[in-house]
């Protein structure tokens, strides 16, 4: 079959589904087969075959006779394997975990996607237990960056899988998780939107978790729309609620410190190109200090890594026992740091981290937004961290830098893409917003989205 649909976004399929110019289970076999036949084979852990043709056929019949459920009926869609898969053990991209008890149900979002026809194509890749902004898996390989043209590069993590199923054209959308920029990393690294939602925005029923104090969800896809009308599915909205902001009425606030400290230099110019593009077109940019930002380094310098503590809190039997072996070494080694951080740290990190939420809503108005580069740096080739774990401790730091600070301070961004770097490979323009002003953040994000994407 000719794959003459592949690499579309999801709005482009819907209009192809909804009219009757393209049949869901034709769609699903094209997919199927583009992804059985992909030279990259580290990309999927788990295709779902049988379970996507009957939701194809479901959907098909469906539109047949008029019952469309909406925008999403019939479009494919690729999980992270930290989801639950109703019938399958959940991987977390570890050997570990694969005889353990098959789940009885799907993730709640799972089941929400399911209900508003979309169709599981399977479970993609990602760092083993979700504890790495690099993407690097020993288990099932790691898939490569699809938009490097000279070496092998990292996809970024942890849903490694996920943008770079998006990015090779193999699924319009997959769903990640982000705990420290799990979400935004890899779409930023992969040329892709990536929309970290509030935690706490969607159901974490049956998602395996690495922090839950952290942990939160979103798509990777290939727009700004295509993250609104997942949004909305997988909070069983039966439409989307945002409206497009308007440019002149936008605010944006560039950070001075922290984030742009040791940037690459085509990271910086294409995201200082996008800020004056936005200047252009009406929006008011300022630019200030964020003692807050700082605060959270001191903070984890002080007392540990909130997300370790958590994660080893979680894995500690694992680590002191047999399985320890067949984990990624360098997981082992990140989350033992756990050991470390005392029963008092935690409670302080906990108390310190709502007094920095606070000082950091304080220090922005309702209306503004935050903007800087998701990432100091472009995709970074694989074989030096493969080899070398001391760079890759270094480099995986100054890779979830910039993002976990969303996290730490509970808000919620997208990722954008805003140009190209070192190599030709793509940069990210996160905007940013605090917790709760999703639906706002979006809107601002379809907006800003026309004027910081590089053109064609």
């Amino acid at each position: 079959m000719t794959q003459t649909h592949l690499g579309k976004s999801i709005a482009q399929l819907s209009v192809l589904i909804q009219s009757g110019s393209l049949d869901p289970v034709a769609l699903t076999e094209e997919s199927l087969d583009a992804i059985r036949t992909h030279q990259d084979q580290a990309i999927f852990t788990r295709l779902l075959e049988a379970r996507a043709k009957e939701e194809a056929a479901a959907s098909s019949r469906r539109l047949r006779e008029g019952r469309s459920r909406g925008l999403l009926d019939g479009i494919p869609i690729a999980w992270k394997d930290l989801f639950a898969i109703r019938g399958l053990p959940t991987t977390a991209g570890s050997v570990v975990l694969a005889d353990d008890a098959p789940a009885a149900e799907d993730a709640d979002v799972v089941m929400a996607l399911a209900d508003a026809g979309m169709v599981s194509l399977g479970r993609v890749n990602m760092s083993e237990f979700a504890f790495s902004g690099l993407g690097l898996n020993p288990h099932y390989g790691t898939p490569l960056n699809p938009a490097s043209t000279d070496v092998a590069r990292v996809p970024g993590g942890s849903s490694s899988g996920s943008a770079v199923a998006v990015a090779a054209g193999l699924v319009p959308v997959s769903i990640g998780t982000d705990t420290g920029g799990s979400v935004r990393i890899p779409s930023a690294f992969n040329g892709l939107v990536g929309y970290k939602a509030s935690r706490g925005r969607y159901s974490m029923a049956g998602v395996f978790p690495l922090a839950t104090s952290l942990d939160s969800l979103g798509p990777l896809c290939r727009t700004v729309q295509d993250a609104i009308w997942t949004d909305a599915a997988m909070r069983r909205r039966l439409v989307p609620e945002i409206a497009r902001a308007e440019l002149a009425k936008l605010s944006i606030v560039v950070p001075t410190n922290v984030v742009m400290d040791d940037i690459e230099d085509g990271v910086r110019e294409a995201f200082e190109a996008a800020i004056e593009r936005l200047q252009r077109a009406g929006v008011r940019v300022r630019r200030a200090a964020f003692p807050t930002f700082s605060g959270v380094f001191d903070l984890m310098a002080k007392h540990g890594p909130l997300v370790t503590a958590e994660a080893y809190g979680l894995h500690h039997h694992r680590l002191s026992g047999p399985d320890a072996a067949a984990i990624d070494r360098r997981v082992v080694a990140r989350t033992r740091l756990g050991e470390k951080i005392t029963l008092v740290d935690y409670l302080t990190l906990l108390r310190e981290r709502e007094r920095l939420i606070a000082a950091f809503e304080a220090a922005t108005a309702p209306n503004e937004f935050i903007a800087y580069p998701t990432v100091a740096h472009v995709a970074p080739a694989l074989g030096l961290l493969e080899a070398d774990d001391e760079r890759f401790v270094k480099v995986n730091a100054k890779t979830l830098r910039n993002t976990l600070i969303g996290n730490f301070l509970d808000g919620c961004g997208v990722s954008l893409p805003c140009g190209t770097g070192d190599a030709g490979m793509p940069v990210g323009f996160l905007l940013s917003a605090r917790k709760g002003l999703d639906e706002a953040l979006l809107a601002a994000a379809l907006a800003v989205e026309e004027v910081v994407r590089p053109s064609a």
